[in-house]
């Protein structure tokens, strides 16, 4: 007990201790049960119950996303910081209301179904090509692929101009990591350019021959909503998040889905028998190794936290991945239950700031973990998994495996 708690006092975020990126579910554990609002030394706190972040999801007059404050001090006037500030997910109300609504015209529950036959197709091919490989690597050869070609899908991308995308990718979420090197903001800065670059010759093209506005989420940003139109930089910036929030949080679903049914087999046996499961597993998979591990918010107004009184302007780390093991709302938090219910994990977030894609991110992990097991239900880990060794985003950089 003294040292679960040394362990949860000792925690910080800034300063994060060896292996934390490999494993944090002990820390998490500590700080569910003995600080559940952690201080730390730059005035940043640190939430991890899930009631608290339900709490804060909910509240958006209390608790904001705006980083423009935040991430200043951090970037400095650069490709990142405009990008961060204007993206979405980043951003209050009037801007992430016209955006959110724009995009979620372009995934209503009919255009996601619309969708199904091609992921399908898309997901069987890779695995064909997989089958003949014997030995493979089961993010760069399978989950990688798969939300690379449905993203460029909805942006009508030629198909030979998308492989710089997981890179640009992997270089402008990693600048969100609590610890920065100045090696990873210059990759960070770099890909934003890059990155801006493209999109700018990509919409110009759109913008001289648009597309179907009912699936071509580009088109359809362009265009606007109810005669709001997007600048320039708020276009090309939110196209910058679509592009990387649909590419990595369902590579590390999927990724993360294999691995852990490669470690819990009387589950894998259970999805093989009942492949009905499916649904209940990919929320599962969400909750037990959540793609995105962290959040943050900055509180407006006073508010109190566990009996404590937090002022104004107090930067707020939310531990998705604390709370989504919080054994005050799952039972037995740690186990993998692919038929659990109820399963209201936080993966997506909540209210008003609900991930836009949490449709399309279920129906992809539900399509290649079933088609994938269905083809390999005897595939096993061959190597030692490598992490990303990041710790807001969780996943994998490489899975060997062999499906022989």
């Amino acid at each position: 007990m003294e040292a679960t708690r040394a362990l949860a006092e000792a925690f910080d975020i800034n300063a994060l201790p060896p292996g934390f990126a490999e494993n944090p579910f002990p820390v998490y554990r500590a700080l569910l049960e003995h600080v559940p609002l952690k201080h730390f030394p730059d005035g940043s706190v640190m939430l991890s119950r899930y009631a608290d972040l339900d709490r804060v999801y909910r509240d958006t007059k209390t608790f904001s996303s705006d980083k423009k404050v935040e991430f200043l001090p951090k970037f400095g006037d650069t490709p990142l910081y405009e990008h961060h500030t204007t993206s979405l997910v980043f951003n209050d109300p009037p801007l992430h209301t016209r955006v959110r609504k724009i995009m979620m015209g372009a995934l209503t529950p009919r255009a996601i179904a619309a969708m199904e036959p091609g992921l399908v197709a898309l997901v069987d091919g890779l695995i064909e090509r997989i089958a003949d490989q014997g030995e493979v690597d089961l993010i760069e050869d399978f989950a990688a692929a798969i939300p690379i070609e449905v993203i460029g899908n909805l942006f009508v991308m030629p198909h030979e101009e998308r492989g710089p995308l997981r890179d640009w990718s992997l270089a402008i979420l990693g600048a969100l990591e609590p610890v920065l090197s100045e090696t990873d903001k210059a990759r960070g800065n770099q890909a934003v350019t890059a990155f801006k670059t493209y999109l700018a010759e990509l919409a110009a093209k759109r913008r001289a021959s648009p597309g179907d506005p009912a699936t071509d989420v580009l088109t359809r940003l362009i265009n606007g909503n109810d005669g709001e139109l997007l600048s320039d930089t708020e276009l090309l910036q939110n196209c910058i998040f679509i592009l990387n929030a649909g590419h990595e949080t369902t590579t590390n679903l999927i990724g993360n889905a294999l691995h852990e049914l490669a470690q819990w087999p009387d589950e894998r046996q259970r999805l093989i028998d009942n492949p009905d499961l499916i649904d209940t597993a990919v929320d599962e998979f969400l909750r037990f190794q959540s793609p995105n591990q962290l959040g943050n918010r900055m509180t407006l107004a006073e508010c109190e936290l566990h009996g404590e009184t937090i002022a104004p302007g107090t930067r707020i780390h939310l531990a998705i991945g604390a709370a989504n093991r919080d054994p005050r709302q799952f039972e037995d938090p740690d186990r993998l239950d692919l038929a659990r219910k109820p399963n209201r994990h936080l993966a997506f977030a909540q209210g008003p700031h609900l991930c836009a894609g949490f449709s399309l991110a279920r129906m992809e992990g539900r399509i290649a973990v079933s088609r994938f097991l269905k083809r390999f239900p005897d595939y096993r880990l061959a190597g030692a998994p490598k992490r990303t060794g990041r710790v807001r985003f969780r996943g994998f950089s490489a899975l060997p495996a062999s499906v022989g």
